[in-house]
């Protein structure tokens, strides 16, 4: 008996050594460090994120990135992808984060793990500047043909509100349609229309007229991934220490910052 007991003591010290001694299953914050690069996927949506005359990715959401980047101790990298394919990129891992001033819809919350909300923003239709009058409610522009950016908030909106719409690769390129006059009407977020239009801008003889919502930005992460909780830690230091502010201010965004 003696000797059965010491048996079944030295198997059960083996299989606890054995369950001890397994390696841990690698997370997400592990395979960005393993692979030294964190991979954000952006559109070029200034003040977000947009390319200086260097050719650099830069804007609100970049410096940001690039400040994350450097905490987690590895290198930035920026790819534009298609907004409407923005869950199977992350997904297949083609990229690592979507921070790009992206809405927090249902879509969105249901595809992906978000951070918590930073910058406040709404939809807002753009016209030719000489037509703006004519545009004040949402009905108003029931007749009007919109451009809009293909798995956006801004479609969401068009088809929210019976428009026409025709899906375009991007923001920037909705504006060149009204622009050009293929479209009467874009509909983009209020905080690239800030950037982009009225006078000043490369698009002086544009104008929003009507806003027809308003939401809020997070960042995008993979299912499961423990990069949410390192993201809304150091969104809290950054707004602790300021920064968060400093690299608004240099964008002119400060008054868009979730307090």
């Amino acid at each position: 008996m003696k000797k059965l007991l010491a048996l079944i003591l030295a198997i059960l010290t083996l299989v606890a050594c054995f369950a001890g001694c397994a390696p841990k299953e690698a997370t997400d914050l592990d395979y960005i460090k393993d692979k030294g690069t964190l991979v954000v996927g952006i559109t070029d949506f200034a003040p977000m994120d947009y390319k200086n005359e260097q050719g650099e990715w830069i804007g609100f959401d970049a410096d940001m990135a690039k400040l994350f980047a450097e905490k987690l101790g590895v290198k930035v990298e920026f790819t534009e992808i298609e907004w409407g394919n923005k869950a199977m990129e992350l997904s297949g891992k083609s990229i690592d984060v979507v921070w790009n001033g992206m809405t927090l819809t249902n879509e969105v919350k249901e595809s992906m793990d978000c951070s918590v909300a930073y910058c406040n923003n709404a939809q807002m239709v753009i016209v030719p500047a000489d037509k703006a009058d004519q545009y004040t409610t949402a009905e108003s522009c029931k007749g009007l043909k919109f451009a809009v950016e293909g798995g956006s908030a801004g479609k969401d909106m068009a088809v929210a509100n019976g428009y026409t719409y025709t899906e375009v690769a991007d923001q920037a390129t909705a504006l060149m349609e009204v622009a050009a006059g293929t479209s009467d009407a874009a509909i983009i977020d209020s905080l690239m229309a800030g950037a982009m239009i009225g006078e000043g801008t490369g698009y002086s003889q544009l104008k929003g007229a009507v806003k027809l919502n308003s939401e809020e930005y997070g960042v995008g992460f993979r299912k499961g991934s423990n990069l949410v909780d390192e993201f809304n830690n150091f969104l809290s230091e950054c707004k602790a220490n300021g920064k968060l502010d400093e690299v608004a201010k240099t964008y002119g965004v400060q008054e868009a910052l979730i307090k």
